[in-house]
Parts: C-alpha cells; sequence; structure tokens
C-alpha cells in the first residue's frame, strides 16, 4: 500500500516539476487537474508498467535494463493523450518528464521506515 501511495505522489510530483522546468510542458487548468493526470499516472506507473516490464523482459536483457526508459516514457505519452489539459510537445520534453518521474521514484524507493523487531517491543 505504501508503495502505491509513493507511485502516486511521484507521478503528481514529477509532472509539477515537469510543468516548472521543462520547456514544452504545459498544464491547463487548475491544481485538481495536476492531482488527477499525476494519479493516473501514478497508477499506470504501480499497475501496468510491472506487466510491461514482464512482456519486454527480452528487449530489456538485450538492451542491459535501458528499454524500461522507453516504458517510462511511453507512460507519460499515453497520460498525455488521455487528458487535453496536459500538453507535452516533442519527444524531448517527454524525456525529462520520463527522467524526473523515474529520479523521483527512485528517490521514494529509498524511503522504507525502519520496523521494530519482536525483540524490542513491549
Amino acid at each position: 500500500m505504501r508503495h502505491l501511495f509513493f507511485s502516486i505522489v511521484s507521478g503528481i510530483l514529477g509532472l509539477f516539476l515537469a510543468q516548472k522546468f521543462v520547456a514544452g510542458v504545459t498544464l491547463g487548468g487548475n491544481w485538481q487537474i495536476l492531482i488527477l493526470t499525476g494519479g493516473v499516472l501514478g497508477l499506470l506507473n504501480f499497475f501496468l508498467k510491472p506487466i510491461l516490464k514482464l512482456i519486454t523482459l527480452p528487449l530489456r536483457i538485450i538492451t542491459l535494463g535501458l528499454f524500461t526508459f522507453a516504458i517510462n516514457m511511453s507512460l507519460v505519452w499515453l497520460v498525455d493523450i488521455f487528458f487535453p489539459e496536459l500538453e507535452i510537445k516533442g519527444l524531448q520534453a517527454i524525456f525529462w518528464t520520463a527522467l524526473i518521474i523515474f529520479g523521483l521514484g527512485i528517490f521514494f524507493g529509498f524511503y522504507k521506515p525502519k520496523k521494530k523487531s519482536p525483540t524490542t517491543q513491549k
């Protein structure tokens, strides 16, 4: 459940940062549209990305894992298609947006709270 939450947060925060810092990424509307598009992107990353990674396993082996980034870019592109409020112009903008979201996913992946061992609990 925590992984799903961090996936959604990384999608929302990634689209926000891409909108602010990447030329060619615009998000029309207000903050609710940002939450909706980022949430859908996070859900796609959580549910669809593992299936795509399994299907494309031979390509990922041949490219030494670099094809995973193509999967990330295609998921960003898919969200761009489904939401007319989100406009990403060009392959370079999709690349940088996917890179930001990928970096945030790695950052949130390192966050794992310490579990209390049964011997230290009273």
